[in-house]
């Protein structure tokens, strides 16, 4: 969730849903002052790499809906929000989102492995799916990982 409000904070600044990568980088590094522009940078391939942003003609889209999101007067981002995420932390933190406790998604996520004999990525697309939660990205980097270890 905290990628998600460092993210939304350069739009919703702007008032706009689409901005470019400059701006972006100004926004949280020489505005905000939450990281150095190379941290900035790192901070788009992250949220892109989850899905939060697109980048289209250059310019950087959200895709997901930023009045949706509460940014708290006080917030500033942790770094650790700067490191790539695997596939099933990815997941995880959907399904928490969502509104799931995180011990009844991973307990839920094992049992469906269990009972499947599926990768724990798959077992917890496929609990994510069963409530409803959008994992369209997540499942098309499952499907990936999975078809390159066929290989």
């Amino acid at each position: 969730m905290s990628l998600q409000v460092a993210v939304a904070v350069p739009f919703r600044q702007e008032g706009t849903d689409r901005l470019g990568e400059g701006a972006f980088v100004v926004a949280l590094s020489l505005d905000r002052e939450w990281f150095s522009p190379d941290q900035a940078k790192r901070l788009v391939d992250v949220a892109v790499g989850r899905g939060l942003l697109e980048k289209v003609d250059g310019d950087l889209v959200a895709t997901f809906d930023l009045d949706a999101v509460d940014i708290p007067a006080d917030y500033t981002p942790d770094t650790d929000i700067l490191r790539e995420q695997s596939t099933f932390e990815q997941l995880l933190d959907r399904m928490t989102d969502a509104g799931m406790a995180k011990q009844e998604a991973v307990a839920a996520a094992n049992e469906t492995q269990r009972r499947l004999g599926i990768t724990l990525e798959a077992a917890a697309v496929l609990v994510a799916t069963r409530e409803g939660i959008d994992v369209a990205a997540a499942a098309n980097a499952v499907r990936t990982e999975l078809a390159t270890d066929d290989e």
